[in-house]
């Protein structure tokens, strides 16, 4: 049987790192995304890095922006923003190949749902989910600034793609409670939207209590809508879903000290949503943050923190300058 074919459709920052990574250990791989990536990659090649000194550097690259590139693939990694999801699908539909696995690496829960509606049964479609954070630093260097993994549902299709990835920065691990880790990864990722808002890197904004607070409050509040709904989020990496608001809104000395010496965050790493203000692009806050709202709507309740995250979050989106730290604190929780 002949080795399956990649695409990396939507590759962007993460999915650079991904396919550069799984292209690196000697999978075929075709990138598909933005036409400034095209010509950068085509002037630098593709560098890969991580925060454990780990460097990998690939001279050819098939990166293209046309979706035509999904025709050959066995396996479709789709990496696009969330907001692109329909669009993406209906590219896939048209060009990719009947029984093609569709991987969604994206932000949020709903995701999977919007692909299985527009791919019907020609598709087979699995839920992944991306641990980490990848930064670009130009001249086509992507740079994983975050410890974390890689994860996707537990299929034979899978189980042979990570085996032939083996370890690595971007290894491929299998579960089979996909949809808890999702819950659990967005509970994580309610820091994407404050660390947009401060306009400023990862480190720097987890080291101001003020911010975390600010976060923990957020996921204090996910968590009792989780309850409510009955959905268990699951473990990811060594902290507890209840656990996290606790950490995160511990006093600066134990959080520096202890928490944040674990988590391996580098002076690199910064919030892919705090790059979409920058560029002026639209953010994925509503598939993070507007996730609970969504659901808390559902159930006929409120979710005011992240409802509130989200608001200010659009309003950044049209050139509102960051926040400090206690300024933010204030405008979220009244205090």
């Amino acid at each position: 049987m002949a080795a399956a074919r990649v695409a990396v459709h939507g590759a962007g920052s993460v999915g650079c790192f991904i396919g550069g990574c799984w292209q690196a250990a000697g999978i075929d791989v075709t990138f598909i995304g933005r036409p400034n990536f095209v010509e950068d990659i085509a002037n630098h090649g593709l560098t890969l890095s991580d925060s454990n000194g780990w460097e990998a550097h690939l001279d050819k690259v098939d990166y293209r922006t046309e979706p035509t590139g999904l025709a050959d693939a066995d396996i479709i990694a789709l990496t696009v923003k969330s907001a692109a999801t329909a669009d993406a699908a209906r590219e896939i539909a048209k060009h990719g190949r009947k029984g093609a696995l569709v991987i969604s690496f994206q932000n949020g829960i709903s995701n999977v749902d919007v692909l299985k509606r527009e791919l019907g049964d020609r598709f087979q479609v699995a839920r992944g989910m991306v641990q980490y954070n990848v930064a670009f630093l130009g001249e086509g260097r992507f740079h994983k600034g975050v410890a974390g993994h890689l994860y996707t549902e537990n299929l034979p299709e899978t189980q042979a793609l990570a085996q032939r990835i083996g370890d690595g920065p971007a290894a491929l691990k299998l579960s089979d409670d996909m949809l808890g880790i999702a819950w659990g990864k967005l509970l994580i990722n309610l820091n994407n939207a404050v660390a947009a808002l401060s306009g400023r890197t990862l480190l720097d904004e987890l080291s101001q209590r003020d911010y975390r607070r600010v976060v923990a409050a957020s996921q204090r509040e996910g968590l009792r809508l989780l309850k409510r709904a009955g959905i268990e989020p699951a473990k990811i990496g060594g902290v507890a879903p209840s656990l996290l608001p606790f950490i995160i809104g511990s006093p600066d000395w134990l959080f520096r000290n202890v928490f944040l010496a674990k988590w391996k965050i580098d002076a690199k790493a910064r919030s892919s949503m705090n790059d979409d203000l920058i560029a002026r692009r639209r953010t994925e806050v509503d598939y993070l943050n507007g996730e609970l709202v969504a659901l808390a709507n559902r159930m006929g309740t409120d979710a005011p923190i992240n409802r509130r995250i989200v608001e200010l979050v659009r309003l950044a989106e049209k050139g509102v300058d960051p926040w400090g730290p206690a300024t933010l604190r204030r405008e979220v929780l009244g205090r």
